[in-house]
């Protein structure tokens, strides 16, 4: 395989799907199990966490937190870790910018759905003082440092939207499978977007092997995770990047681009080293937490078995002649006047 398409956002992409706008010539996700894990079929309980004063419950399943019985990614100290190294493997496929698409020096208002640790919208807050940034997400991972003019709140963007001031600037970023209605979700930020307002979306694709493998064990997970996710009724696809799906709402696509990044630092190129060492950890980090809930909930699979599966793809992502991979995709759509 040659090695994946560049990954700074200014130089030609021989993946860049560029759509004109009529305004301008315009991840990845095994943990290494740490002391006891029980084994056996999925186990539930629930403890509680505080923001602000109130209170929220979370549901304990295998020794992984989760925000509520849908959402099949967890939401604990080991998540936060796999957040934040994945939030500094997109700034470096970003050459350092916070989005794929400039932000207006003069936005006022702009939203982050799924923020995660917040990382995003602490940086963005930084860089844009006068603007005021509201960081939404089902459970609560506040960082310490807090600029000024940001909010967190938590929300669940898959119901109404109440905000009364449009946005100039909705971000929302690593949510596949996040959502049943990505329709109704776009729908919304049409709704909440100024006129001339953007909307960038971004997401990791498939895992791949550089030098396949037959029936590797990569291949199976794919499949497993696939299949249970879709039975879930939250498919994991990037169906929702589709430009039918985003212009459905309402909105023009300005551009999308796909970065193929390396998982490790196989690639010669410096800064791809940088990317694809950061990209590797986080993949190898989210191997369980993708795949714990969703197969033993929806495909009954028991939980040694689903660690044992992630154990091996580990050992497949981590040869030296494998030269994985991950897709990154990035679209940017923008509400143009009536």
């Amino acid at each position: 395989m040659a090695e994946p398409t560049e990954i700074d956002s200014h130089s030609p992409n021989p993946r860049d799907d560029a759509v004109e706008s009529p305004e301008q010539a315009t991840a990845g996700r095994q943990s290494s199990p740490s002391g006891h894990r029980s084994s056996g079929k999925s186990q539930s309980s629930t403890k509680s966490l505080s923001l602000s004063g109130s209170v929220f419950e979370q549901i304990v399943e295998n020794e992984r937190s989760y925000a509520n019985e849908k959402y099949f990614m967890p939401c604990d100290e080991q998540e936060q870790t796999r957040l934040a190294i994945l939030y500094q493997c997109f700034t470096s496929v970003l050459n350092g910018q916070p989005s794929f698409q400039s932000i207006p020096r003069n936005a006022q208002r702009i939203l982050e759905i799924g923020t995660g640790t917040g990382d995003w919208a602490v940086a963005v807050a930084e860089r844009f003082p006068n603007a005021e940034i509201t960081a939404t997400d089902i459970t609560c991972f506040q960082p310490t440092h807090v600029p000024p003019n940001v909010f967190f709140e938590i929300d669940d963007a898959q119901e109404e939207w109440t905000y009364t001031e449009p946005f100039d600037f909705i971000h929302i970023r690593g949510l596949a499978g996040a959502f049943s209605n990505w329709p109704a979700v776009y729908a919304q930020a049409y709704q909440h977007l100024q006129t001339n307002g953007v909307l960038e979306v971004a997401d990791f694709g498939t895992i791949s092997l550089g030098e396949p493998i037959a029936d590797s064990y990569l291949s199976i997970y794919n499949g497993a995770c696939a299949s249970a996710a879709e039975k879930s009724g939250y498919p994991l696809g990037l169906d929702h990047m589709k430009k039918t799906v985003i212009e459905k709402a309402g909105l023009s696509i300005g551009k999308s681009r796909t970065f193929d990044v390396p998982l490790g630092t196989w690639a010669s190129d410096p800064r791809k080293k940088v990317a694809g060492k950061m990209a590797l950890i986080a993949t190898l980090e989210g191997l369980e937490s993708t795949s714990l809930r969703l197969l033993t909930r929806h495909m009954d699979w028991k939980v040694e078995d689903v660690r044992d599966l992630c154990g091996k793809v580990q050992g497949e992502l981590m040869r030296p002649d494998a030269r994985p991979f991950i897709p990154c995709h990035f679209i940017v759509a923008r509400k143009l006047p009536i």
